[in-house]
């Protein structure tokens, strides 16, 4: 477990950049795509050439609006001592720039002894994989991000490898009642479209969706909180939507849906105001809601 502690320290040390609350997942994204392939094909070097593509992808889908680019992410993760980068001159990159990368022909790699453990010890892998995706995304992103980079769902670890792995995650407590907290004061309805259901005497389908991340300091509060149905919740998570201080609701020009249930549901929210809360009940502080607009939410907005 020493050597495992020593990969999960240096994964919590590049978990992000976190001046001014900043998302830089670039380098996560990166080692994410790896592991992936490590999971899939056995342990070989990636060429930059056959991951720009992918990484770029990655980074325009689940990366802040004005993402870097997939040779930054490819040159810098070295640094963190979980990577490698080889040409025909031998180990270390000749720098950043896409068209050098190509150029050289330049393939990444884990580093040897972080492959061997990864590879050695499957709770390991686990717990690596579960660290990156704690440390830098929302949990309703974990599974597409999963599923993105070719991993499997999480299994279960042994009691003593998780143990370990908690003690590097934000302090932070999540708070527990937050959604029935968020339900009382949203009248169990949908902030952005008004939807309510039940089963018997259970709220279905509606969701505490925090703007400011967990992992970036955001707090189990009413001011960093919404209750958004399902949908909203998750499109809400992924950038398509956001809000302004003045509780307009934003759609990403990114966003694309051509049936009518689209256009419903998330075309006729442009403009509209989010739901207030019951009298007594705090709203989105404009902090987080700056921080959402700024970090998460993929703008420009519409404005029809």
């Amino acid at each position: 477990m020493l050597l495992a502690m020593e990969w999960f320290e240096r994964v919590a040390r590049m978990r992000r950049w976190t001046r001014g609350g900043e998302r830089d997942p670039n380098r996560v994204l990166l080692l994410l795509l790896a592991l992936g392939e490590l999971h899939r094909r056995g342990y070989a070097p990636l060429r930059y050439r056959d991951v720009e593509e992918p990484l770029g992808e990655l980074l325009a889908e689940f990366g802040p609006a004005k993402p870097a680019s997939p040779g930054y992410a490819f040159h810098q993760l070295a640094a963190d001592g979980l990577w490698e980068v080889l040409t025909h001159q031998g180990v270390g990159s000749p720098g950043p720039d896409a068209s050098t990368l190509r150029a050289y022909d330049a393939a990444g790699r884990l580093a040897p002894r972080f492959a061997k453990e990864l590879m050695a010890d499957a709770a390991v892998f686990t717990q690596i994989v579960r660290l990156l995706l704690q440390l830098n995304f929302e949990p309703g992103l974990h599974d597409d991000l999963r599923t993105a980079v070719g991993l499997p769902p999480e299994p279960a670890v042994p009691a003593s490898v998780a143990a370990h792995v908690e003690g590097l995650l934000p302090r932070a407590r999540p708070d527990v009642l937050l959604r029935q907290k968020v339900l009382v004061a949203y009248d169990c309805r949908c902030a952005f479209c008004g939807f309510e259901g039940w089963m018997g005497n259970s709220v279905v389908g509606l969701d505490a969706a925090r703007l400011r991340w967990g992992a970036f300091d955001g707090y189990d509060d009413l001011s960093n909180a919404l209750c958004l149905c399902t949908l909203h919740h998750r499109l809400l998570d992924r950038g398509v939507l956001s809000l302004t201080r003045s509780g307009a609701i934003l759609v990403s020009r990114h966003f694309v849906g051509t049936t009518e249930s689209a256009r419903t549901l998330v075309d006729s929210l442009v403009g509209r105001r989010v739901a207030a809360p019951r009298a007594g009940f705090p709203g989105p502080h404009r902090t987080n809601v700056d921080w959402h607009a700024r970090q998460v939410f993929r703008g420009p907005a519409r404005t029809s």
